[in-house]
This record gives C-alpha cells, structure tokens and sequence, in this order.
C-alpha cells in the first residue's frame, strides 16, 4: 500500500523557518498582545466594574457582561470589539486590522467568557 504524501507548504518567511500562514499569526499575536495596554481598554473595563462584597477577601472587583448581565471576576471576562479587529493575512490587511484593534472605548464592550466564545463562533461562522 502506497501512503499519500503530505504536500508541504513552502516556509519562505524568517529565513525559511515561517510559512506565510505562521508569519501573518506571528505579527496578529504581537499586535494583540500590545493591545492589552490600550487605554480605552481599560475605560471600558472600568465602566462595566463594581466592588465586590461576596465572600472571597482577594477579589476586589467585578465586572459586568454586557451580553447576559450578569458579574463575573477579572479572570472570567473579555473586552470585545464590537466591530471585530478581522483577520490579517497579507499586508494589505495591515491597515484595516491595525485601525480596528486599536479602537476607541465606543466599539469595546466587556463580555463573559461564555459570551465571548459564542460571539466569536458566530463571528467566524459568518465569514
């Protein structure tokens, strides 16, 4: 019996050690992980906050889902673009996802992780 080959996809990126695929990945997560230090990220976190009063003394705060309302730990939420950051695949894309990721307040929103991860399966199932 014969196997069938697997084709492999040329790495021509970062001295042929990156397909394009994983170049254009490499440089969406830099992008992301910067955004993190976006201001309107944290206004928008601050409005959808509260102080905690249950039981557990290390939690200082929580935050509201704007999706199901309901009040979650920092850990348990996302802050979401409302219009999504989209994909970047070529550096024509670099624009357009650069311009949405790095939004003002008014297009985040602060969602649960459940409602984050549902929005997201919508979002992709869309395209």
């Amino acid at each position: 019996m014969a196997k069938n080959k697997r084709v492999l996809t040329p790495k021509t990126r970062n001295a042929g050690s990156l397909t394009e695929s994983a170049f254009w990945s490499f440089i969406r997560s830099a992008l992301r992980q910067k955004s993190r230090f976006w201001k309107p990220i944290t206004q928008c976190k601050m409005k959808a906050r509260r102080t905690y009063k249950g039981p557990l003394k290390r939690q200082k705060f929580e935050y509201q889902c704007k999706e199901c309302s309901n009040w979650f730990p920092d850990k348990k939420i996302n802050v979401d673009h409302i219009t999504p950051a989209g994909t970047l695949r070529c550096a024509n894309d670099l624009p357009g996802f650069v311009e949405r990721l790095f939004c003002e307040v008014d297009n985040l929103q602060v969602l649960c992780e459940t409602c984050h991860n549902k929005k997201t399966q919508d979002e992709k199932s869309k395209r």
